[in-house]
């Protein structure tokens, strides 16, 4: 089929870009969550046992939680494009003429002639009448339907990615560098992860990074003060 070679045609640009960029603000969500946890212990101490446990428990609970609300989204969305899709294959059994008008007067609506638009919607059915309808009446294709286990895993592995970084500057380096080196790495990671959201959906990349290193270094520093404060107050 001929097109611009710089140009994609594919049918399934769309869903690819909606899985990365999901994908990324996974990520995004791992390193700032993780990161004020420990940033926020790290007021209280810098001690490396506090820090692992809090990192630790932080990277695990916000894995299940990703994984457990995007299997809970992604369900309830599944299940409503396979009713669709049952219905219209119904509907194609027990109505097939009916089900060609509509087809055909869809075809019209866009601005083709009625004897066209017949003619359209007759060649649609013949080769694939499940695949035209759904496209025409519902822009749902039956083999992107997606999968709840896949958008579970997914969303718990991008946050695990986001999340390892935060843990290792909290640890690895020595105590008295701990909070500057995490503080560093974060922002550093959050103009990545916002530059490369913008540049996926087409946006303006300055403006997505500012904001999420601005999200994230306010985040950053209320864990930090809150944690100073327990910290000096002897309640932790």
């Amino acid at each position: 089929m001929p097109g611009h070679p710089d140009e994609p045609h594919r049918g399934d640009i769309s869903s690819r870009l909606n899985w990365l960029r999901a994908g990324v603000l996974g990520a995004n969500d791992g390193i700032v969550s993780v990161a004020a946890i420990v940033v926020g212990v790290a007021g209280v101490t810098t001690d490396t046992g506090p820090l692992l446990t809090a990192g630790m428990a932080g990277l695990v609970g916000g894995a299940v939680s990703m994984a457990l609300g995007e299997y809970v989204s992604v369900s309830s969305q599944s299940d409503s494009q396979r009713a669709l899709i049952e219905k219209e294959r119904r509907e194609l059994a027990e109505q097939p003429e009916e089900e060609l008008a509509e087809l055909a007067g869809i075809y019209q609506a866009k601005g083709l002639s009625p004897d066209t638009a017949r003619q359209v919607a007759k060649e649609l059915t013949d080769h694939d009448a499940l695949a035209a309808h759904l496209s025409a009446e519902l822009r749902l294709d039956e083999d992107e339907v997606v999968s709840p286990w896949h958008a579970a895993f997914a969303s718990a592995l991008s946050f695990l990615i986001g999340a390892v970084l935060p843990l290792l500057t909290i640890l690895l380096p020595p105590p008295a560098f701990r909070v500057p080196a995490t503080f560093i790495a974060v922002l550093l990671a959050l103009a990545a992860t916002g530059s490369l959201g913008a540049y996926i959906g087409g946006g303006s990349k300055t403006r997505a990074a500012v904001r999420v290193v601005v999200g994230g270094a306010l985040a950053l520093a209320a864990t930090f003060i809150i944690g100073r404060l327990l910290g000096a107050s002897g309640i932790a």
